[in-house]
């Protein structure tokens, strides 16, 4: 039920968040120079309507506009990186720490994880990281293709529907398809993947650098999460599964607030925004440490033959966990940026 938290302008609402203030990047255009006239001086004339919008739409057309003078960024030194590497690492390190210390006090008292469970979770993460590698390439694939424009500019309510028709049908198709038909799974799934990618594409529009530190925090988070979720007790966890049902009812209604409350309602606006932002921060991540417990226990199952093993539907539910928790942590960087400015 994780895909019901996926707001349709979840992508939208990240990019204004994170869209600098100020629409006015400081770019130069010859263009745009002003002709030098004769040197008797002309009494100025209040630019007429007509002018104004044309040279809006010269300005808006300049900047999606495909050219091989590509943007340059600044490569940082060697100090620089190292340090921002460092501190990355002490923040993973210490999420792991803060969360084994909180949540894991009672650890597994069979000896460790036994090997057919460490090799079935071994195996989810695997296509768990190939799955977010596709949706990754996929995305910026569709971006450079002019398919986040595109998708921008379109009917909301057509990429609502389009967009949970195709979600929805691929993800139930791969999880509905046996494993011995590995062919149309790995296709189905695969189509999942690029679907999801095509939703996520205009993310490509915000910087770099933001998207890394957040892809770099959504993997402590859900590394951390993952490693409780591993070396607790058999079954500890597995209770979460209907209060985590219950909260992404309430996060998933908070993020369809917007499309039935007025622009008025500001104050309930803002809450609802909250509530989607910081909650669903809260729920995927317990979500995370539910679907780690599940796979550990269908991968008892599996070993005495009780369920079909399928590392492919395990890892769909880990990558939906990923691709909410990383929108959310990509609008709450790009808050954090506005706000400084």
């Amino acid at each position: 039920m994780a895909f019901m938290l996926k707001r349709p302008f979840a992508v939208t609402a990240a990019l204004k968040q994170a869209a600098p203030r100020s629409a006015n990047l400081g770019a130069r255009f010859l263009h745009n120079a002003p002709v030098k006239g004769s040197p008797a001086a002309k009494p100025s004339t209040p630019a007429s309507p007509s002018s104004i919008l044309a040279r809006s739409r010269q300005t808006f057309q300049n900047a999606f506009r495909r050219t091989y003078m590509q943007q340059t960024y600044r490569v940082p030194n060697q100090g620089d990186l190292t340090q921002k590497l460092l501190y990355g690492a002490a923040i993973v390190g210490g999420t792991i720490l803060a969360t084994n210390l909180v949540f894991n006090r009672e650890t597994r008292e069979d000896g460790g994880m036994p090997v057919y469970e460490r090799q079935y979770l071994n195996e989810t993460f695997m296509h768990t990281g190939l799955g977010l590698g596709i949706i990754a390439i996929a995305a910026r694939a569709l971006h450079t293709s002019g398919w986040s424009i595109r998708l921008m500019s379109s009917s909301p309510w057509a990429v609502v529907g389009l967009g949970l028709v195709a979600s929805i049908g691929t993800m139930y198709g791969t999880m509905y398809t046996p494993p011995e038909n590995y062919m149309l799974k790995y296709a189905l799934w695969t189509g999942f993947n690029v679907t999801q990618a095509a939703l996520l594409s205009p993310l490509m529009f915000l910087s770099p650098a933001l998207l890394a530190r957040a892809g770099l925090y959504t993997v402590g988070m859900m590394g951390s999460i993952a490693f409780v979720g591993a070396t607790a007790k058999q079954e500890k966890y597995l209770y979460l599964g209907a209060p985590l049902l219950a909260g992404v009812a309430v996060v998933a209604l908070s993020g369809l607030a917007p499309l039935v409350l007025p622009v008025t309602a500001t104050r309930t606006l803002m809450w609802s925004e909250r509530i989607w932002l910081y909650g669903g921060l809260a729920v995927f991540g317990g979500f995370t440490l539910y679907d780690i417990q599940r796979i550990l226990y269908h991968a008892r199952l599996a070993e005495r033959g009780l369920v079909r093993r399928d590392p492919v539907n395990e890892s769909v539910s880990l990558e939906l966990d990923f691709i909410n928790i990383f929108v959310r942590m990509v609008q709450i960087l790009g808050m954090q940026r506005n706000n400084r400015r």
